[in-house]
Protein backbone atom coordinates (compact mmCIF):
# COMPACT_ATOMS: atom_id res chain seq x y z
CA UNK A 1 0.00 0.00 0.00
CA UNK A 2 1.42 3.47 -0.73
CA UNK A 3 2.51 6.39 1.69
CA UNK A 4 -0.57 8.22 0.55
CA UNK A 5 -3.13 5.39 1.00
CA UNK A 6 -2.13 5.23 4.86
CA UNK A 7 -2.02 8.97 5.25
CA UNK A 8 -5.64 9.68 3.90
CA UNK A 9 -7.36 8.59 6.55
CA UNK A 10 -5.99 10.45 9.18
CA UNK A 11 -6.48 13.62 6.88
CA UNK A 12 -10.12 12.54 6.29
CA UNK A 13 -10.78 12.32 10.14
CA UNK A 14 -9.10 15.65 10.94
CA UNK A 15 -11.07 17.48 8.05
CA UNK A 16 -14.43 15.53 9.71
CA UNK A 17 -13.39 17.01 12.92
CA UNK A 18 -13.21 20.57 11.54
CA UNK A 19 -16.34 20.23 9.16
CA UNK A 20 -18.64 22.50 11.25
CA UNK A 21 -16.21 23.26 14.04
CA UNK A 22 -17.01 26.43 15.55
CA UNK A 23 -12.69 26.44 17.20
CA UNK A 24 -9.78 25.16 16.42
CA UNK A 25 -6.83 25.93 18.89
CA UNK A 26 -3.13 24.31 18.18
CA UNK A 27 -1.02 23.79 21.22
CA UNK A 28 2.93 23.11 22.00
CA UNK A 29 2.09 19.76 24.65
CA UNK A 30 5.86 19.53 25.13
CA UNK A 31 6.93 18.42 28.79
CA UNK A 32 3.73 18.15 30.27
CA UNK A 33 3.44 15.08 32.05
CA UNK A 34 1.40 12.23 31.75
CA UNK A 35 -0.73 12.90 34.76
CA UNK A 36 -1.30 16.31 33.38
CA UNK A 37 -2.15 15.36 29.95
CA UNK A 38 -4.38 12.99 31.23
CA UNK A 39 -6.07 15.50 33.11
CA UNK A 40 -6.46 17.99 30.20
CA UNK A 41 -7.17 15.22 27.80
CA UNK A 42 -10.40 14.76 31.17
CA UNK A 43 -11.19 18.40 31.10
CA UNK A 44 -11.74 18.99 27.16
CA UNK A 45 -13.51 15.69 26.91
CA UNK A 46 -16.27 16.73 29.46
CA UNK A 47 -16.67 20.15 27.37
CA UNK A 48 -16.78 17.94 24.28
CA UNK A 49 -13.95 19.16 22.78
CA UNK A 50 -11.95 16.99 20.62
CA UNK A 51 -8.48 17.21 21.36
CA UNK A 52 -5.78 15.01 19.17
CA UNK A 53 -2.06 15.03 18.44
CA UNK A 54 -1.54 14.56 14.95
CA UNK A 55 1.21 14.90 12.22
CA UNK A 56 1.94 18.26 11.02
CA UNK A 57 1.72 17.78 7.75
CA UNK A 58 -1.70 15.74 7.98
CA UNK A 59 -3.04 19.35 9.80
CA UNK A 60 -1.70 20.64 7.09
CA UNK A 61 -3.28 18.91 4.02
CA UNK A 62 -6.81 19.28 6.30
CA UNK A 63 -6.52 22.56 6.82
CA UNK A 64 -5.70 23.47 3.36
CA UNK A 65 -8.94 25.25 1.62
CA UNK A 66 -10.79 25.74 5.08
CA UNK A 67 -11.30 28.76 7.27
CA UNK A 68 -8.64 26.99 9.39
CA UNK A 69 -5.70 27.63 6.75
CA UNK A 70 -4.19 29.95 8.85
CA UNK A 71 -3.16 27.55 11.32
CA UNK A 72 -0.72 26.07 9.22
CA UNK A 73 1.76 28.43 9.93
CA UNK A 74 2.25 27.62 13.84
CA UNK A 75 2.64 23.64 12.45
CA UNK A 76 6.12 23.38 13.89
CA UNK A 77 7.25 21.31 16.41
CA UNK A 78 4.78 18.96 18.46
CA UNK A 79 1.40 19.90 18.22
CA UNK A 80 -2.15 19.05 19.60
CA UNK A 81 -5.20 20.64 18.54
CA UNK A 82 -8.34 21.10 20.07
CA UNK A 83 -11.48 21.37 18.47
CA UNK A 84 -15.10 22.56 19.85
CA UNK A 85 -18.25 21.97 17.47
CA UNK A 86 -21.04 23.35 20.10
CA UNK A 87 -19.16 25.81 22.42
CA UNK A 88 -16.65 28.22 20.27
CA UNK A 89 -14.44 29.32 23.81
CA UNK A 90 -14.11 25.99 25.18
CA UNK A 91 -11.01 25.25 23.76
CA UNK A 92 -9.51 28.43 24.33
CA UNK A 93 -10.79 28.58 27.84
CA UNK A 94 -9.56 25.22 29.01
CA UNK A 95 -6.08 25.43 27.55
CA UNK A 96 -5.54 28.80 28.73
CA UNK A 97 -6.57 27.89 31.97
CA UNK A 98 -4.53 24.84 32.22
CA UNK A 99 -1.47 25.99 30.98
CA UNK A 100 -1.64 28.64 33.98
CA UNK A 101 -0.87 25.08 36.33
CA UNK A 102 1.00 23.31 33.62
CA UNK A 103 3.74 26.16 32.68
CA UNK A 104 4.96 23.44 29.92
CA UNK A 105 1.29 23.69 28.38
CA UNK A 106 1.95 26.38 24.90
CA UNK A 107 -0.74 27.81 23.12
CA UNK A 108 -0.18 28.74 19.71
CA UNK A 109 -2.95 29.89 17.87
CA UNK A 110 -6.47 29.42 16.67
CA UNK A 111 -9.64 30.18 14.92
CA UNK A 112 -12.57 30.65 16.54
CA UNK A 113 -15.91 31.67 14.41
CA UNK A 114 -13.86 31.42 11.65
CA UNK A 115 -11.63 34.30 12.83
CA UNK A 116 -7.97 33.78 13.03
CA UNK A 117 -6.14 34.53 16.48
CA UNK A 118 -2.69 34.30 17.87
CA UNK A 119 -1.49 32.96 20.70
CA UNK A 120 -2.48 36.61 22.44
CA UNK A 121 -5.88 36.88 20.78
CA UNK A 122 -6.43 33.14 22.40
CA UNK A 123 -5.56 34.40 25.47
CA UNK A 124 -7.99 36.97 24.96
CA UNK A 125 -10.64 34.49 23.67
CA UNK A 126 -10.47 32.28 27.00
CA UNK A 127 -11.61 35.37 29.29
CA UNK A 128 -15.12 34.82 27.41
CA UNK A 129 -17.84 33.50 29.23
CA UNK A 130 -19.25 30.06 28.10
CA UNK A 131 -22.70 30.66 26.26
CA UNK A 132 -24.56 29.05 28.86
CA UNK A 133 -22.91 31.72 31.22
CA UNK A 134 -23.71 35.34 28.80
CA UNK A 135 -27.37 33.90 28.88
CA UNK A 136 -27.58 33.06 32.71
CA UNK A 137 -26.08 36.69 33.84
CA UNK A 138 -28.23 38.26 30.65
CA UNK A 139 -31.31 36.74 32.21
CA UNK A 140 -30.68 37.60 35.55
CA UNK A 141 -30.22 40.95 35.01
CA UNK A 142 -33.47 41.12 32.72
CA UNK A 143 -35.39 39.62 35.89
CA UNK A 144 -33.60 41.95 38.35
CA UNK A 145 -35.68 44.94 38.04
CA UNK A 146 -39.19 42.56 37.29
CA UNK A 147 -38.20 40.95 40.96
CA UNK A 148 -37.58 44.63 42.62
CA UNK A 149 -40.52 46.26 40.93
CA UNK A 150 -42.90 43.27 42.60
CA UNK A 151 -40.91 43.44 45.71
CA UNK A 152 -42.29 47.35 46.09
CA UNK A 153 -46.01 46.87 45.13
CA UNK A 154 -46.18 44.07 47.26
CA UNK A 155 -45.02 46.40 49.92
CA UNK A 156 -47.23 49.27 49.00
CA UNK A 157 -49.98 46.41 49.20
CA UNK A 158 -48.98 46.09 53.05
CA UNK A 159 -48.54 49.50 54.05
CA UNK A 160 -51.99 49.83 52.73
CA UNK A 161 -53.33 46.93 54.66
CA UNK A 162 -52.16 48.35 57.99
Amino acid sequence: MAKVELKKPVVDEISEALNGAKAAVLVDYRGLTVEEDTNLRKQLREAGVIYKVYKNTMINFAVKGTEFEELSKHLEGPTAIAISKEDATAPARILFNFSKEATALELKAGVVEGTYYDENGIKVIATIPSREELLSKFLGSIQSPITNFARVIKQIAEQKEA
